[in-house]
């Protein structure tokens, strides 16, 4: 197997069936979780970024000038976008000193918010998804997981008052 199809199946995770696109965002957290409990925020932010550059490589490389195409066993785009979507309560715990795991209710919705934007595509996630090349695999989950990020601090801030 290639280097690039090993990063774009995310080492196997885009082999589960069925919907590999949850299992990679499932092994997505799985990881994040891990890097965020022993390695903090910093480490998480740093493997999102390199998702995202490796994530372009594996995806163009595989698909070249292929237009149209969207192997759902490609899950690295799911991989950077959950990782994306996970920063978000990353950061808020970390930016208080929060050393411990994070608690289920941050994953979790930054879980869900991201299927759900990966899956339904509003407005710029559909017009990524729309692209039809290489960077538009990458692009609308990049695009979910922001939304998400940003779905779960609203969500904390209704959640703890903030926002009433």
């Amino acid at each position: 197997m290639s280097p690039s199809r090993a990063v774009a199946i995310f080492f196997g995770a885009g082999l589960l069936r069925p919907a590999p696109g949850t299992w990679g965002s499932v092994v997505a957290i799985l990881i994040g979780l891990l890097i965020d409990r022993y390695l903090g925020f910093p480490a998480l932010a740093f493997a999102a970024l390199a998702a995202i550059g490796w994530g372009f490589w594996a995806v163009e490389r595989e698909l070249g000038s292929r237009w149209g195409e969207d192997p759902s066993e490609f899950v690295i785009d799911e991989v950077a976008g959950q990782w994306i979507a996970l920063l978000f309560p990353s950061a808020a715990f970390w930016s208080r000193g929060w050393e411990g795991w994070m608690p289920w209710p941050g994953w979790v919705a930054a879980f869900l918010f991201f299927r759900l934007f990966d899956i339904w595509k509003p407005w710029v996630i559909g017009r990524a998804d729309r692209r039809g090349d290489a960077a538009g695999v990458m692009l609308d989950d990049l695009w979910a997981g922001l939304f998400a990020g940003m779905a779960v601090v609203i969500a904390a801030g209704i959640a703890h008052g903030v926002l009433m």
